[in-house]
């Protein structure tokens, strides 16, 4: 289990459908606002995404990502000193990024996308893989696995080892293990439940359970409701041994790994 400081890496979306705060901070100068904010917050990663992978939601194009994300990127590099992510699943979308000053490439399709995988492998960033079942428009529709844990640790594994045969390594990368990606209710708590089986994989997990769905299936409120329901899933992902929490509300949850943070070390100095 993680003994190292839990970090939060905040969530600037610049998109106008983004399930939680879609078309909010789409212009360069509020995202930028929020991106400070967060960083006063006590962010120690910002993740930039121009695509929303919310069940249902319609594909964008290579060029409509790159005019969302790319003068973010740009702007926020210069402006602010903590480390920026892209999520996005394209390998051209990838290089720009990089290119721009990002620090890790995050993406929920784990480099199986033309390029995306080469794209990865070319820059010296780290990189997230994501599971995911089936496609986000799609994803939600009857999701089946025969062990919900196995099955995502056996892709995990997979696609570990076809980064490091391209060239990528294990030192860059990070595992997501995609609650709410083609995942039902049941699946996403037991995949919660056995989070820690994931660290047989021997490598850093990156969780993202903010304002999801399978919050909001349990405690019946809507998405702008669930900041304690994250808060709880938040702590108990890091209590399990997660290394980076990705999140929407950062003030409240720094405060909830700090606690996190004292308990794991049996102290307090």
């Amino acid at each position: 289990m993680a003994t190292a400081p839990i970090k939060v890496m905040g969530i600037v979306n610049v998109t106008p459908d983004s399930f939680s705060d879609g078309g909010k901070f789409n212009q360069i100068d509020e995202a930028l606002r929020h991106a400070e904010q967060l960083v006063a917050d006590g962010a120690a990663w910002l993740d930039i995404g121009g695509e929303s992978t919310r069940p249902g939601a319609p594909a964008v194009s290579t060029q409509q990502e790159l005019d969302r994300v790319i003068p973010v990127i740009e702007r926020l590099r210069s402006e602010l000193a903590v480390p920026l992510s892209v999520d996005t699943s394209k390998a051209t979308v990838m290089r720009e990024a990089v290119a721009a000053g990002v620090a890790m490439i995050n993406d929920v399709r784990a480099l199986r996308e033309d390029g995306a995988l080469a794209a990865a492998a070319a820059s010296q960033v780290e990189v997230c893989l994501m599971h995911m079942q089936g496609e986000p428009r799609t994803m939600q529709q009857a999701p089946v696995y025969e062990d919900v844990v196995c099955d995502v640790k056996s892709f995990l594994q997979e696609r570990i080892k076809a980064c490091t045969e391209a060239g990528i390594a294990r030192e860059r990368i990070y595992l997501d293990p995609g609650f709410g990606f083609g995942k039902s209710i049941r699946h996403n708590y037991e995949l919660l439940h056995r989070l820690q089986a994931l660290h047989e994989l021997q490598l850093p997990l990156l969780v993202g359970v903010s304002r999801k769905s399978m919050l909001g299936q349990v405690t019946g409120r809507d998405v702008s409701e669930r900041l304690p329901a994250s808060l709880a899933a938040a702590t108990i992902a890091a209590m399990k041994g997660a290394h980076i929490i990705r999140v929407h509300d950062v003030r409240e949850t720094v405060d909830a790994m700090k606690i996190v943070a004292a308990t794991l070390a049996g102290e307090f100095n």
